[in-house]
């Protein structure tokens, strides 16, 4: 399994061993047997199909629980500029599905968390690679 993780900037990346659809069914699935509250959906592809330009699948995931993310904005409330959580299914121009996610700890350091953010966001951490790799097939 492929995974890139750039701490410069947060990004996680990992390669999926399905294909765009059975890795987005996937997440979405184990965001919902977690009972996680999926906020939005946002499918790329379309918005640019609906004005005549082309884009490979790209759908963004936007979830959240209030118990895991209010922690980290009672330490630091700015952290609510990259809350609620979302996760990125796109297919890169070799076909490769490919899913990418900011990660929390890197949201925590951005925004100078203290102690309590920090554990905060380490359990977010710990959550998002487990719906990472169930998605992809890890």
């Amino acid at each position: 399994m492929e995974i890139a993780v750039m701490p410069e900037n947060g990004l996680i990346t990992l390669r999926s061993a399905h294909d765009f659809s059975t890795t987005l069914e996937r997440l979405s699935a184990s965001v919902q047997a977690k009972a996680i509250t999926v906020f939005a959906r946002v499918d790329h592809a379309a918005g640019a199909a609906s004005i005549g330009l082309s884009l490979r699948p790209t759908t963004l995931l936007m979830f959240g629980n209030p118990a895991a993310g209010t922690p980290l904005m009672q330490d630091v409330q700015t952290a609510g500029i990259d809350l609620p959580l979302k996760m990125l299914v796109w297919q890169d121009a070799d076909d490769a599905v490919m899913l990418s996610y900011n990660d929390p700890t890197w949201i925590a350091a951005r925004h100078e968390a203290g102690n309590d953010g920090h554990r905060a966001a380490a359990a977010m951490a710990a959550n998002l690679a487990a719906l990472a790799m169930h998605a992809t097939g890890a």
